[in-house]
């Protein structure tokens, strides 16, 4: 599957970002401005390199080498830029060790450090290559960034200033975190929006899926990729996940355990697929939990994993919807048009398998096999892989985009899952939330004591 997507993308799209596979040419979408930065190769380098790949490797390496520019007059996704750019290089850098990849990642990153001029220190959501211009999306409550977007850079800009022996990365997202640790939150939950300017929350909006998924998986991820020197990081999460229990998280009268999402003073009964990667999160962080419940949280993970699984189980096509509800007797379905659709998403797989690398339960394997194939039957097509539509109709309509995604994290998780636990121990290795693995840093002084991330 990973060889069709890369020669597909290979012969109809290199250099573009994405690949329409039906189309046969190239794609790009507002994240990534109007540049052809190849995210594709970027994203899919460490999966081609893990599976084995290595002649499609160098092809990228070659091009990276070559074509890869940013000093381009476009205007970028902060986040989407970190996480699938410098986190792709910078993986591709430690698997590999070519000094290459550790170079363009360095100059990059330097790019995204005028997002961080504003009053708090709060980045902007996007900003423009050349002229380091910042500002936010239009739709964003009043101005706002995204917990998200700001919340999804320190793994990054922490092995940036690792590498480089360069605290600034490292400054702007400690930075940050302190600046949230002194913020009121509201029923101990964090809102999704904050505004850049006067440092206040926007609406009190609040989700594990989008727009707030990745922050709780980086204050875990922070704590691990620290050797669990980083108690700070840790301590937020165990606050966060504890709200998010006593709020969000549910039982449907099926008695299916769904995370809802807070918005205007109640709890919205719906759960989105990015939720899902949630079940991963919870089973991740069992170990070194509060209050001896390491059994209670990998219990949980087990239960979002089954959840999930239904929400796949319960289509047509055996793959899951963009977001689904539990209401009355409509459960983990789909039930706005606009909603069922399925592109490529990585994040039930991703909590099946760290499911499975925490339980090694069979049921794990099987859900991806069934994943495996459906996507296969469904979404392959002669130019690669596109998205579908509606997951509950049995003749399924193309939205004709082959993500970068699907390269980094639904094929790696998938390959992962079928593999032994020494390929990428976790032990050793922690992976951003676009999949990118990143080495455990074990250094005492790599966050808390104050000093600079120096090699």
């Amino acid at each position: 599957m990973m060889k069709h997507a890369w020669d597909n993308y290979r012969q109809y799209g290199w250099g573009h970002n994405e690949l329409k596979p039906i189309a046969r040419k190239g794609h790009s979408t507002n994240i990534f401005g109007n540049s052809q930065m190849g995210a594709t190769i970027v994203d899919a380098l460490d999966t081609l390199y893990i599976m084995g790949l290595h002649d499609e490797f160098r092809e990228g390496q070659e091009w990276i080498d070559k074509n890869l520019d940013f000093s381009v007059n476009s205007e970028v996704s902060v986040f989407e830029v970190n996480i699938r750019f410098i986190g792709g290089l910078l993986a591709a850098y430690y698997l590999s060790g070519q000094e290459v990849f550790k170079i363009k990642a360095v100059q990059l990153a330097g790019k995204l450090l005028p997002a961080f001029n504003t009053p708090t220190g709060i980045p902007w959501a996007m900003v423009n290559l050349k002229s380091g211009v910042g500002r936010n999306w239009g739709w964003a409550s009043a101005g706002s960034s995204i917990l998200a977007e700001f919340g999804t850079l320190h793994m990054e800009f922490v092995h940036l200033s690792y590498l480089t022996g360069d605290p600034v990365y490292y400054n702007k997202v400690m930075h940050i975190r302190k600046l949230l640790q002194k913020m009121d939150r509201p029923n101990g939950l964090y809102p999704n929006y904050l505004n850049p300017r006067t440092g206040r929350w926007g609406q009190h909006h609040t989700s594990v899926g989008g727009l707030g998924d990745s922050f709780y998986e980086y204050l875990l991820k922070a704590w691990l990729m620290s050797d669990k020197m980083d108690t700070e990081a840790r301590k937020m999460y165990d606050d966060a996940i504890e709200a998010i229990e006593k709020h969000l998280i549910r039982k449907s009268n099926g008695g299916l355990t769904f995370i809802g999402e807070w918005k205007n003073g109640h709890l919205e009964r719906k759960m989105g697929h990015l939720t899902c990667f949630a079940g991963g999160m919870f089973a991740l962080g069992a170990d070194g939990s509060r209050d001896d419940k390491a059994g209670h949280y990998l219990q949980l993970g087990a239960e979002i994993a089954h959840t999930c699984h239904e929400s796949y189980d319960r289509t047509t096509l055996k793959l899951g919807p963009e977001a689904f509800k539990f209401d009355g007797g409509v459960e983990a379905v789909a039930v706005r048009q606009n909603e069922k659709y399925y592109i490529l998403r990585p994040e039930v797989i991703e909590t099946y398998w760290y499911m499975w690398r925490f339980t090694h339960d069979p049921k794990y394997r099987q859900w991806g096999w069934e994943a495996t194939q459906a996507i296969d039957k469904y979404c392959r097509v002669s130019g690669g892989f596109s998205g579908v539509k509606d997951v509950y109709s049995s003749s399924p309509t193309y939205d004709d985009v082959q993500q970068s995604f699907f390269l980094a994290e639904t094929l790696k998780y998938l390959y992962l899952l079928f593999s032994n636990d020494d390929l990428l121990p976790l032990d050793n290795w922690v992976f951003n939330t676009e999949a990118h693995p990143l080495p455990v840093l074990h250094l005492a002084n790599t966050t808390l004591s104050g000093n600079p991330a120096y090699r």
